[in-house]
């Protein structure tokens, strides 16, 4: 049975690591691994059994939901303008809606849309076969460690290409406060100034970037880490990779909890409830706090660390399981 105390440090390890790009799958395998005992068997029967039969599959998946809602308050005003955004591009007849024609939230609302469907496809065919075969301490190790080659891969491609191929350019911000809560109105034109840039993606690139997020699936590779990998091939900065991958993961992590979520209320969330409960308001708070910083740290800062330290982590992981 999962305690209150497995369910304070597995939120807080998955509201972490669910953005920075480290991986919260793989981590959600390699720390109860590493602990051993009881906590070892919950990463045991969960990538065993079904996920409407395991409790700790369960509990993650409400965990996800948590996440999910912390990145929509976070960006909440950029999800406003994304929706409006979309609804009004919906409304124009067929030759309107061409994407050259749409203005950059309506361009951007169906970059986001482009981009999921990939992933959306793949994680509802598949979803199962990749947690059970690859959701072992093993396979999480080494593809913790291919995370960091992958990481240190964008950082090699952004290094080839100094400039933005999709450059900062002044724009109009009129309103951009609505729905802005606490961010000062600079934080809101800047980030709707990134939104701009990063709606000059072509559809084809933000297919690419989409894509991407299907490794994921890997326990052990990132979605926010790849994705951001994808954003700098096409020329994003680190700023801008880093905001379309967070745009893109809300969707995708919330429609894959709030689709198993019916497994709260089966003979899985049985006895759990109340380390669900508290699970959940742990990891929201530690995903609201992780965005806030990752989205200010890229602003001057790379991948590198987060690159060495899955290599590290990986490497020491893969060694210990895999020699047991």
């Amino acid at each position: 049975m999962l305690t209150y105390g497995q369910a304070i440090v597995i939120a807080v390890v998955q509201g972490v690591t669910e953005l920075f790009p480290v991986s919260s799958l793989g981590h959600s395998v390699l720390v109860p691994a590493w602990i051993g005992g009881e906590w070892e068997t919950l990463v045991t029967q969960s990538s065993q059994g079904s996920s409407e039969a395991s409790f700790y599959l369960a509990f993650v998946v409400a965990l996800h939901v948590a996440t999910a809602l912390a990145l929509l308050f976070f960006f909440r005003a950029d999800w406003v303008r994304i929706v409006r955004g979309f609804l009004r591009s919906a409304r124009r007849s067929v030759g309107e809606r061409r994407l050259s024609a749409l203005d950059p939230d309506e361009r951007l609302a169906w970059l986001i849309i482009i981009a999921t469907i990939p992933v959306g496809i793949t994680g509802l065919a598949l979803e199962h076969v990749f947690r059970t075969i690859f959701a072992k301490p093993v396979a999480a190790s080494a593809f913790l460690f291919v995370n960091g080659l992958i990481l240190l891969a964008g950082e090699r491609l952004r290094r080839q290409a100094p400039s933005p191929a999709i450059p900062a350019a002044p724009v109009s911000v009129g309103g951009t406060h609505a729905a802005s809560g606490s961010r000062s109105a600079e934080e809101v034109a800047e980030a709707h100034e990134s939104d701009v840039r990063i709606s000059r993606l072509p559809h084809i690139g933000a297919l690419a970037i989409g894509s991407l997020q299907i490794l994921a699936l890997f326990a052990g590779i990132s979605r926010s880490g790849v994705t951001m990998v994808g954003g700098l091939w096409k020329g994003l900065s680190h700023e801008d990779a880093a905001r379309f991958a967070f745009l893109l993961a809300t969707p995708v992590i919330l429609a894959a909890g709030v689709l198993k979520v019916p497994a709260l209320f089966g003979s899985a969330g049985e006895h759990i409830h109340g380390q669900v409960a508290v699970g959940f308001v742990v990891t929201g708070i530690a995903a609201y706090f992780s965005v806030r910083f990752l989205v200010r740290y890229f602003e001057k800062h790379t991948l590198m660390p987060f690159a060495i330290y899955c290599l590290i982590a990986g490497g020491i992981s893969l060694v210990r399981f895999a020699a047991f």
